[in-house]
């Protein structure tokens, strides 16, 4: 299939900002707005029941300030709808909408008075893609360990790759990925659509590896020379492994470093649930260390919202007027 070449919207924000915003979680606001996400699809779940809902997340954070919504597909996928008896056009259309919902929002947000001030970029839609442990839904995007060939990750991955590149998505989200064999496919994958750009982000063991055991140096080499890659790091980590790991990336290569960690709180993938106390506080200081860490591109996962990507907005882009 042949892909119109696109623009890298990382890129083009970081010409003119030091940071690019990202949004928070979705599912944690989703919860807030009243919907009910303990289901093996978790927020893809609320497509089908109250897309109205994506929509006003959305809108939410990009009134906080953030520079990207980050689409409802991270458990998205055909196989996951298929056992909701959803046949494949049809999950397809769904995965499809996850993409329509972010721009409809982005664009009703862009016409609202204020929304352009202070030379803001016009925000960017990112497609989720998540690991196949999301699809599990048994916690093993923290592990990796899936027992499944290459092959059946690539029959896995290509449908909603593809399916989020036709709907009008201006980057994909590799995010999430606990295993370096899963990042190998995902890239593969990506050269098939040669205009388009995508983020790679892992979920961690610790500060230096990746869920699966490789070395987050390791990682960073692997993909440093990759031109489609528009920015490397990780993702719904606790904040000092991130930070950790923020480091380690930016000593072995020079793509603009993502990070956007939990809240704080540590979560039980068996339990399903979360324990310990937010550190928004942290979060937010912490950012600082990230930046001068090599971090270029800063938001936040579980258990954040908007009011931390307000606190964001406001410390990173206050500092540019």
């Amino acid at each position: 299939m042949s892909t119109q070449v696109k623009h890298n919207p990382i890129e083009a924000i970081l010409r003119t900002h030091a940071t690019v915003i990202l949004d928070g979680a979705l599912a944690t606001e989703l919860e807030s707005h009243g919907c009910d996400l303990d289901d093996p699809l978790w927020s893809a779940r609320t497509l089908i029941e109250n897309p109205g809902a994506i929509s006003a997340v959305h809108t939410d954070y990009f009134r906080a300030g953030a520079d990207c919504a980050i689409t409802a597909s991270y458990q998205a996928t055909v196989e996951g709808f298929g056992k909701r008896g959803i046949v494949e056009g049809e999950a397809i259309d769904l995965i499809k909408q996850t993409v329509f919902l972010a721009k409809e929002a982005r664009d009703s947000f862009w016409d609202e008075e204020g929304s352009r001030d202070n030379g803001r970029h016009k925000p960017f839609v990112a497609a989720s893609v998540g690991p196949y442990g999301a699809y599990l839904a048994d916690g093993s995007e923290y592990r990796g360990e899936y027992g499944i060939s290459k092959e059946e990750l690539v029959a896995f991955h290509r449908p909603r790759i593809q399916a989020l590149i036709e709907a009008g998505a201006d980057v994909l989200a590799f995010e999430t990925i606990p295993s370096f064999e899963e990042a190998e496919v995902l890239v593969s994958l990506l050269h098939e659509y040669p205009g388009v750009y995508a983020w790679l982000s892992f979920s961690l063991r610790d500060g230096s590896r990746i869920s699966d055991g490789t070395r987050v140096a390791d990682c960073a080499l692997a993909f440093k020379d990759e031109e489609q890659i528009a920015a490397i790091g990780v993702n719904c980590a606790p904040i000092p492994e991130a930070t950790e790991a923020v480091k380690i990336l930016h000593q072995h290569t020079d793509q603009p470093i993502i990070v956007y960690p939990n809240s704080g709180e540590t979560y039980d993938a068996e339990t399903k649930t979360w324990h310990g106390e937010e550190a928004c506080g942290s979060f937010i200081d912490q950012s600082d260390a990230w930046f001068e860490a090599g971090a270029k591109i800063i938001g936040g996962c579980c258990r954040t919202g908007p009011s931390h990507i307000q606190d964001l907005s406001d410390k990173w882009r206050k500092r540019e007027i």
